[in-house]
């Protein structure tokens, strides 16, 4: 007999280490950019796993692909070579211009390897070791202890002190603020091109440039963590081509194997040169076959089927019809965004209400910090599916 919805709920209350306060939905599966819980109901995903799912469910091709690599070989560990990371390696640098990849599993993962590329960086050309790392206030890049060290946020923070040392926190696009920050020690600075968690803020060009020149004149390295905004979201492959400028270390995860677990690190020529060797970092389960083939594949649905050409005429879509909305209800303050990474900055009526006012007519949206209602649907998503959104969203309303 199959379990009901509340007993599966008290089932895993029971066995979870409860760190996230979940919503009382069972989904069960999905079907393009819908999902269904075990009762049968459809929702409109404009959440898409948090930035995951960029296309969406069951997409022709990436099951077959993960299928057939189930059926050849899921791991041998980086002791030894295999086809898919080789593949998969070469599609990221293809795509970013840049040099060298190291797979993780996760998004957090791939900053802690980034901030220990900028560190062993500086390390080898003067053998310190109080070098110090630039963050952002109000970023959110990871829950490990180093990605928390780096994450500009006191709640966060405050429970696991004492964290990594030596870094120092600017104020996003603020660039006088990251000036202010610089020492003979800095050897990092790592921001968000666009600041998902904390509400859904994109850099400027003008700070991301000076940014860059910073890191230039200080020889400092740039880390620019792409994990929710990359992967065509914004209508460019990694945020950074809009402003034109590459870092020396790009992390990405979410959407880099839309729904299975990986992430990567990526370095320029100069920092791939000049920073981790064999037996600085590791990863068991880094870069095995079954996860690179994941990422293989998507790289080859995104260009053969033009997916960052579809986001740039979408996001243009629904940045028009959520323009619209914010001047029609007062308590929108703003909208803020780029493509398909979109927030609404709502004041007056607590933005959690309107998240579970959305699900229950069948809308699957998300939060921003306080008072930002997210909305990162897949990449796939039609003017007809933003239509939909919008005509739920103001139900919810």
């Amino acid at each position: 007999m199959r379990e009901n919805k509340e007993t599966i709920i008290e089932r895993a209350e029971e066995a979870v280490l409860h760190t996230y306060n979940r919503y009382p939905l069972v989904l069960e599966k999905g079907e393009g950019v819908y999902l269904y819980d075990m009762e049968g109901k459809q929702y409109l995903d404009f959440a898409a796993g948090i930035a995951v799912q960029a296309l969406g469910y069951h997409y022709p091709g990436y099951d077959e692909a993960l299928k057939s690599q189930v059926d050849k070989l899921m791991h041998t560990s980086n002791l030894f070579y295999n086809i898919p990371a080789m593949e998969a390696a070469g599609k990221i640098t293809k795509a970013s211009g840049m040099s060298k990849v190291f797979f993780t599993n996760s998004g957090t993962e791939a900053i802690e390897g980034a901030l220990k590329a900028a560190r062993k960086y500086a390390w080898l050309k003067d053998k310190r070791e109080d070098h110090e790392i630039i963050a952002m206030n109000h970023s959110f890049h990871g829950r490990s202890m180093g990605a928390l060290s780096v994450t500009g946020n006191e709640a966060y923070q405050a429970p696991f002190r004492p964290l990594v040392g030596g870094i120092r926190f600017a104020d996003f696009n603020d660039l006088e603020s990251v000036k202010a920050q610089i020492t003979d020690r800095t050897c990092g600075i790592i921001l968000e091109t666009v600041q998902g968690e904390g509400g859904v803020y994109p850099a400027t060009e003008e700070f991301l440039k000076g940014v860059k020149a910073l890191c230039e004149e200080h020889d400092i390295l740039l880390i620019l963590d792409e994990i929710q905004c990359g992967m065509g979201r914004t209508g460019y492959m990694f945020a950074w081509q809009e402003y034109g400028v590459k870092p020396n270390v790009m992390t990405c995860a979410k959407a880099l194997g839309c729904g299975v677990p990986v992430g990567a690190f990526v370095l320029d020529e100069k920092t791939a040169k000049a920073s981790l060797a064999p037996g600085d970092h590791g990863t068991t389960y880094g870069g095995n076959p079954f996860a690179c083939a994941a990422v293989s594949k998507v790289f080859d649905i995104f260009e053969e089927d033009h997916i960052v050409e579809h986001v740039r005429e979408m996001g243009a879509y629904l940045t028009q019809k959520l323009d619209e909305l914010a001047d029609k209800y007062d308590f929108i303050e703003a909208r803020r965004g780029k493509g398909l990474i979109q927030g609404l900055a709502v004041k007056g009526r607590p933005v959690g209400e309107i998240v579970v006012k959305s699900q229950e007519i069948g809308l699957l949206v998300i939060t921003a910090g306080n008072n930002v209602l997210r909305l990162v649907p897949p990449l796939i998503i039609e003017k007809k599916h933003v239509d939909e959104m919008i005509e739920k969203l103001t139900g919810a309303f």
